[in-house]
């Protein structure tokens, strides 16, 4: 308790010692903290009669401003007390979409459940949308490559390994694993993951040179393009794990898969400006979320 709520209560009982009882000080604790709060506002604010003590002139007027600070004090306390136990708060997080169609909506679930009056804000973008908006503080955190991003705080989360995405019938869907350069060679649908692409840093540092045709940005549009023969492509594997499935018993799957010799592969991180001076709420998910991993804090 501040000594502008400990003035306020001396006044209400109307005197040293019933203030203190309330309070569970001592009579000179509270004495101190009145004479502290004098010699701030340099004026004596109560003297002491038979009767208990009184505002003085100057107290009279400094006291309907005192318990204004106090009652602020209290309520900024209680908002406290209600964002650490998460009665409210937005969670606003920046995704992609091996993030925000795999695991990311269970861990939402679980939070909610904990946390019913929380909000979420989903935005969802490539790595350079991302880092943009954790600068500008759209979002609170986002989910990157370390590799993509610069001067931001990030947390190395998994490795996502990508898989060749092939039309069926393809010739390379009779290899048990595609090579790289076999790759380069057809015509290619990018995923387009912004400045920093995997699929290219990958064909860059084994100096081939592939022929893109295509670049997209949506996950699922380059599996129906790789479907209609339009060419082949690189997606993360969790994106792909469910359409590659068959539809039906005797129809063709949706696209063919096959593991990429040598792999590509990015490293998922979370990344913001600070993690100690995020909002509460977004800082409690970010900790839920480490946890999920088991990331150390």
């Amino acid at each position: 308790m501040n000594r502008y709520e400990v003035f306020v209560k001396v006044m209400e009982n109307g005197n040293f010692t019933k203030a203190a009882e309330k309070l569970n000080y001592t009579q000179s604790a509270v004495s101190q903290m009145v004479h502290t709060l004098e010699a701030e506002l340099g004026s004596i604010l109560m003297v002491r009669n038979k009767n208990g003590v009184e505002l003085t002139v100057d107290g009279e007027a400094y006291y309907p401003y005192i318990c204004s600070i106090a009652k602020a004090h209290q309520e900024l306390w209680e908002k406290k007390r209600e964002m650490q136990g998460l009665g409210s708060g937005k969670i606003r997080i920046g995704s992609f979409t091996s993030v925000s169609r795999n695991w990311l909506p269970g861990l939402m679930k679980q939070f909610k459940e904990q946390y019913p009056a929380v909000q979420f804000e989903l935005f969802q973008g490539e790595y350079t949308n991302i880092e943009q908006w954790i600068r500008e503080g759209k979002v609170d955190f986002g989910f990157v490559s370390p590799e993509a991003v610069t001067g931001l705080s990030t947390i190395p989360l998994y490795v996502d390994k990508m898989v060749a995405v092939l039309p069926p019938g393809h010739p390379l869907t009779g290899k048990a694993k595609v090579e790289l350069r076999d790759l380069a060679a057809c015509p290619n649908i990018l995923l387009d993951e912004g400045e920093w692409s995997a699929p290219l840093n990958a064909y860059e540092k084994n100096h081939l040179k592939p022929d893109i045709q295509y670049r997209v940005y949506d996950d699922y549009s380059i599996m129906m393009m790789v479907q209609q023969n339009l060419g082949v492509s690189m997606l993360y594997q969790g994106v792909v794990q469910n359409p590659v499935q068959e539809r039906s018993a005797g129809q063709p799957p949706f696209c063919v898969t096959r593991p990429i010799e040598p792999a590509v592969e990015r490293t998922v991180a979370v990344a913001c400006k600070n993690k100690e001076t995020l909002p509460i709420a977004s800082r409690r998910f970010l900790e839920f979320i480490l946890q999920y991993f088991q990331i150390k804090k």
